[in-house]
């Protein structure tokens, strides 16, 4: 019998639509809007939610129909994992296409949903809505955290 994780036997673009789904650890930081710097290409993180992102649970409040909703949600496949350059250091496409294991708060690892809350991972209770927010304000939210692992994440 195989005890070795999916995560750690498949490439992404191996993986079920099951197993690519559940590879989602529920913690928003993608779902956070970003800015990008026209001349240098940086990207800054803010901590305004997106539309459709609750702050509580940290997933989307209509995930099927989010690029209907909002046309710039990125869809992540393999290929745009990676591709983008944006995703949080402790996401769990990034790491596995690196060829790293999740961390030990993923559910996949821990079986519990909260503790990337718990962990401190994910973006409970770090965000604000942009419902009237104009673009022009964005830059009055940033933030680096998104961009870093937690100390007691590691």
């Amino acid at each position: 019998m195989n005890t070795v994780p999916f995560w750690q036997q498949k490439t992404l673009d191996e993986m079920t639509r099951a197993e690519w789904e559940s590879l989602c650890d529920g913690c928003g930081r993608c779902c956070l809007n970003k800015l990008e710097d026209w001349d240098t290409g940086e990207i800054v993180w803010t901590n305004i939610g997106c539309q459709l992102l609750d702050g509580e649970s940290c997933r989307c409040s209509d995930y099927e129909n989010r690029q209907k909703i909002v046309p710039d949600c990125i869809g992540l496949t393999p290929e745009m994992v990676r591709k983008i350059t944006w995703l949080p250091p402790t996401c769990a496409y990034r790491l596995v296409d690196e060829g790293a294991d999740l961390y030990w708060w993923h559910y996949l690892v821990s079986g519990d949903r909260d503790t990337v809350h718990e962990a401190g991972v994910s973006v409970r209770g770090r965000t604000v809505s942009e419902e009237g927010l104009d673009v022009e304000d964005y830059e009055d939210y940033l933030v680096s955290w998104p961009d870093e692992i937690p100390e007691g994440a590691k």
